[in-house]
């Protein structure tokens, strides 16, 4: 369907302006890093699926799922687990055939790199990764920024890893459900004969995704069960081979309150595009499952892990892990198996500030790609170049039936949870077939883009959703293109400029979704394909520039040193206080006004005339009461947002959140973390009252 024909000059009458000029976007990106000793989850609010972590002295090192996108495996280093920097990828392409190269009608969408296995043994830092239809692939270096060799092994190990014993063996664990452990040979090929047994069975209570340690002389396993209820499992052993005892949750139900959001039918992988609602019901989808943990030294332990996080991606988080009775839980000696979205950072010698490992705008000045960048499937270099036009990345058409099948289109991961890409296009270069411009990659995906055919220039928008395309005539040979994606709503919008400042809807909202046939959230992508069969002409993109409106884990400051209400989230009723207790207000009462005292690093008091609000350690620890006297963690709250901006405090003398009932009108600090239900009782919101 095409709707919205007109004629587009200069600029249409009447025009409200609702975006600001290319060059005026902020280059700030989402970092973990709070600035005040804190840190928020997720660690990267772009897709960083399958992780897998190690330290090397006092640094870390970090990598992922990468799929089809090429290059693949980034490696990223830290020296505090929260800001990170980008070292390099482990491989520049993986080249198995036309299916890699979206050649011959055969694409490898949701295939490709995954579930990589980071070690370093003996001066040389190694990843075994999976790929489909393929053995197992074994990387080296010894830096982490490479050169990286490639080998592959003779068999393929499902969700593998590896462990490099202290009496010189190697083991290798893999399977789902169904763990196996083999002994690698010395050449780290293939398995050594002989050696290949069942060390955990099906019905153990184990998943895939394992992560292999040996620490203090015992052998854990951690992996992901994903089936339903997404939860954390661990098995430990006094030997490699076992026997194996089995936790079923060192982690579970942790979403950080992140609701489930939209879905296709058969997540995706057929042929069908079918949208189901999102789910607003708390049935354990969206939490934290695949991961593993890492000792500091100073001797604390975290947990790293992903998460669901909607049409954005699978995210990473850093959790604290306690150990109590030999087993590593995440989260809190008061609230085992929860992780706090916001917490301390972990101590560290280095001095680090809030960094993020990429920086996402790029004016193409540089005579290579920055690493943000990513192909789908392997490119053809003959026809793309930052050379021919120093300044602008210029992509040659090569045929495509549409922009899915379109070779060499580039992209970089979407970031929440709400950002705004734009490109600026000139089309002077493009001939009759070429379709150019910004896509939302993803399934389904949408475009805004430039369509040469027939001596006509069309500005369309096309969602492969509902199979309609807005279109207007293009007069000028210079376009910014922009979408507007907020992934907390799932929705986005195209629009378009011919002068960097006025920007103009063009076609409906987007539904952005998350499915299993890319095996990726969303991406922005930059293309250049032709519709009539053959080579076509050119696209210049002059810029990329990406603007986030909430780059951080709060949306607004800490109103410390102010006085606040609570209440609540939504319309909710008022807390206030009844005689020395906490409790919700009954109709007509008023809001007790409580004074935000800084207890340093991200956490407050809150105090009423003398008194601070205290919460009971012993017998009667469900109530909130004021207590006389200097603060201590009885008084201390960790302030902490949900992904949404809801407020809610977590106790540090329990490590439970502040719960108001409705129907009984008690506050207590039992609710062991939000949930995806917006009723929720642990969701607060606040209301500054008058400055001190």
């Amino acid at each position: 369907m095409t709707r919205a024909i007109r004629t587009l000059g200069v600029m249409s009458l009447g025009i409200v302006a609702l975006g600001v000029h290319a060059s005026s976007v902020g280059a700030q990106t989402w970092t973990a890093d709070n600035g005040n000793g804190t840190y928020s989850n997720p660690l990267f609010y772009d897709e960083f699926s399958d992780p897998d972590l190690i330290r090397v002295g006092s640094d870390y090192y970090l990598t992922g799922t990468t799929m089809h996108a090429m290059p693949g495996l980034p490696v990223l280093h830290s020296t505090d687990l929260v800001n990170w920097t980008f070292e390099s990828y482990a491989l520049d392409r993986l080249d198995l055939g036309p299916a890699y190269r979206l050649d011959a009608a055969k694409e490898v969408y949701g295939k490709g790199i995954w579930a990589p296995s980071f070690r370093y043994h003996a001066g040389t830092f190694h990843i075994f990764s999976n790929v489909n239809g393929q053995t197992t692939q074994h990387f080296t270096a010894t830096s982490a920024r490479g050169p990286w060799t490639r080998t592959p092994m003779k068999r393929s190990f499902h969700d593998l890893s590896v462990l490099f014993d202290d009496d010189g063996k190697t083991y290798v664990i893999w399977g789902y459900r169904e763990i196996h452990l083999a002994q690698l040979d010395t050449a780290l090929t293939d398995i050594v004969p002989g050696t290949e047994r069942v060390i955990i069975a099906p019905d153990a209570g184990m998943g895939e995704g394992s992560h292999f340690y040996k620490i203090r002389g015992k052998y854990y396993i951690t992996s992901a069960w994903y089936a339903g209820r997404m939860r954390m499992p661990c098995a430990r052993a006094d030997r490699p081979e076992g026997p194996y005892e089995v936790n079923f949750e060192i982690s579970a139900d942790e979403d950080f309150g992140l609701r489930e959001g939209y879905r296709l039918r058969g997540n995706g992988t057929g042929d069908e595009i079918t949208v189901i609602p999102p789910n607003p019901g708390s049935r354990g989808h969206m939490s934290m499952h695949q991961g593993g943990i890492v000792e500091t030294p100073t001797g604390e332990w975290w947990g790293f892990s992903m998460l669901e996080g909607n049409a954005v991606g699978r995210l990473t988080a850093l959790s604290p892990v306690t150990w109590t009775d030999g087993w590593p839980y995440f989260g809190l000696a008061g609230n085992l198996g929860r992780t706090p979205r916001t917490w301390v950072k972990p101590r560290s010698a280095a001095l680090t500030h809030p960094s993020a490992p990429y920086v996402r705008n790029d004016e193409f000045s540089t005579p290579q790609l920055a690493p943000i960048w990513q192909w789908n499937h392997v490119p053809d270099d003959a026809k793309w170049s930052l050379r021919e036009r120093p300044g602008f990345l210029r992509l040659h058409s090569l045929p495509a039936a549409d922009f899915w099948w379109a070779r060499n289109s580039i992209t970089q991961r979407a970031v929440g949870p709400q950002s705004s890409p734009t490109a600026i296009l000139e089309t002077n270069g493009m001939r009759s077939g070429d379709v150019a411009g910004l896509a939302l990659l993803n399934r389904p995906y949408a475009w805004i883009g430039v369509r040469r055919a027939a001596g006509d220039v069309w500005l369309e928008q096309f969602d492969q959703t509902t199979g309609d395309t807005a279109r207007v005539r293009l007069a000028q040979h210079r376009i910014w293109l922009r979408a507007e994606a907020d992934f907390l709503t799932e929705r986005a919008q195209f629009s378009y400029s011919t002068d960097g400042a006025r920007f103009i809807p063009l076609g409906a909202p987007f539904t952005m979704i998350f499915q299993l046939k890319t095996f990726q959230g969303v991406r922005y992508a930059l293309f250049n394909y032709n519709t009539s069969g053959t080579e076509g002409g050119f696209a210049d993109f002059d810029a990329f520039h990406v603007r986030e409106s909430h780059p951080h884990g709060l949306t607004q400051p800490i109103p410390l040193g102010r006085t606040i209400t609570l209440s609540l989230a939504g319309d909710g009723p008022a807390f206030m206080m009844h005689g020395d207790t906490l409790a919700v207000a009954r109709s007509g009462e008023s809001a007790t006004r409580f004074d935000v005292v800084n207890r340093g690093a991200g956490r407050i008091a809150l105090r009423m005339g003398t008194g601070l609000l205290s919460v009971r350690v012993g017998a009667d620890s469900s109530r909130v009461t004021l207590r006389r006297g200097a603060a201590d963690d009885a008084e201390t709250f960790q302030w902490i947002e949900t992904p949404y901006g809801d407020l809610v405090l977590l106790s540090l003398a329990t490590h439970r959140y502040l719960h108001a009932d409705v129907r009984t009108g008690i506050v207590s600090v039992d609710a062991a973390g939000p949930t995806p239900d917006p009723r929720d009782g642990s969701l607060l919101r606040w209301s500054a009252t008058r400055d001190r």
